[in-house]
């Protein structure tokens, strides 16, 4: 996607610098930082203090994390210890186990001679597979964009709705949720997204940011809007992305999801979610009693970052002093309030069985894969 014109990846790596070059998302909205990685402690702070966030760009940033790790030291040891040390940064999002795993499946055989280059190459390839990813997801879920269009008998817009920042900063390119956006807006469907703030961190002013860059019609609300605009039929779709998915489709996405799904279901609103292979837990079946939810920062809740008159970030606390604070970072949608999910193969129910007919190879090892 681009900023001011021009075109980034929310990382990329600098073959002049030799190190990995990411958006630090701490600033945004208010200012574009680019940060260089250039040792496993910062792979491990920018994973753990969100300069990255979003379970695809976690699980990339933790493979170039790797391929920093055997450019200093490639001997077992020292990959066991920064599996670890990075796998340890957030619990929730399954991409990170999933990018640290593929990693250890290749370089383990290795001779320690050819690990620091292979990694950087199985980086780069986690890297290229997630642009790809999400450009699929993004035509799959475009059908369903089109479907909405069709039915319109007049010449209002197709109206989403949408829950923490799924865009393209939260994956290397396209996003999750967003890419069915762009796929539309960019073949002429007139949209208009919701933005839900998504308290605590204001994700969505992340969201407002792509949206209004790519020039989306969109509202930033608050997060306990949502169900009344689907009350007055102001939302034709919700539309989310999600951090860890069991293997019969439960959803594990930021903090408010599972509102915005109950509400949805109410209001009989499809209610959709934005899946990337890799977010698939097969080994978890009960997302609500087996899926880890982060407890992070109470300074999240208690104080809020924004732009004073003068343009300067500063952060503001909200709460009474001595406040006691809760700061679960995501909740578990169960899937029968999920109407379907849009993955890179196509879109399927939120169930064992429909997530099993399009990745047979990953429901059942032995079944050969698709292409």
């Amino acid at each position: 996607m681009k900023v001011d014109g021009t075109p980034y990846r929310s990382l990329w790596w600098d073959a002049d610098k030799d190190a990995l070059q990411i958006i630090d998302q701490r600033w945004l909205p208010h200012e574009f930082c680019i940060e260089q990685l250039d040792s496993l402690e910062s792979f491990a702070c920018a994973i753990k203090d969100m300069h990255v966030r979003g379970a695809p760009l976690i699980g990339a940033t933790a493979a170039y994390g790797m391929a920093l790790a055997m450019r200093l030291d490639a001997s077992e040891a020292a990959l066991d210890r920064s599996w670890s040390e990075l796998n340890a940064t957030r619990p929730t999002a399954i991409n990170l186990r999933w990018a640290l795993d593929r990693c250890l499946d290749l370089l383990l055989p290795l001779p320690q001679a050819q690990r620091a280059t292979a990694a950087l190459r199985l980086a780069h390839e986690i890297a290229d597979e997630d642009v790809e990813i999400n450009r699929r997801i993004g035509q799959h879920g475009l059908t369903l964009i089109q479907e909405i269009a069709a039915r319109k008998t007049d010449a209002s817009p197709v109206r989403l709705l949408t829950h923490c920042n799924a865009g393209w900063i939260a994956t290397v390119d396209w996003g999750t949720a967003t890419s069915p956006m762009y796929h539309a807006h960019d073949a002429g469907i007139p949209l208009h997204v919701w933005v839900d703030e998504t308290r605590p961190r204001n994700q969505g002013a992340l969201t407002s940011w792509e949206l209004g860059s790519h020039g989306i019609s969109h509202s930033y609300i608050t997060d306990n809007a949502g169900g009344h605009l689907m009350q007055h039929g102001l939302v034709d779709m919700v539309i989310t992305g999600t951090d860890r998915t069991t293997r019969r489709g439960d959803v594990c996405n930021k903090i408010g999801t599972y509102l915005k799904a109950l509400a949805a279901k109410d209001n009989n609103i499809p209610f959709y979610v934005a899946l990337p292979s890799p977010t698939i837990d097969w080994s978890v079946t009960d997302g609500v009693s087996e899926i880890p939810i982060e407890d992070r920062d109470a300074r999240e809740v208690s104080h809020v970052q924004g732009t004073g008159d003068q343009g300067q970030i500063a952060s503001v606390q909200v709460t009474p002093k001595g406040t006691g604070v809760g700061n679960p970072a995501f909740d578990v949608t169960p899937n029968r309030l999920v109407t379907g999910l849009i993955t890179e193969r196509g879109i399927c129910a939120a169930s064992e069985a429909g997530l099993s007919a399009l990745f047979p190879e990953k429901a059942n090892p032995q079944t050969p894969g698709k292409g």
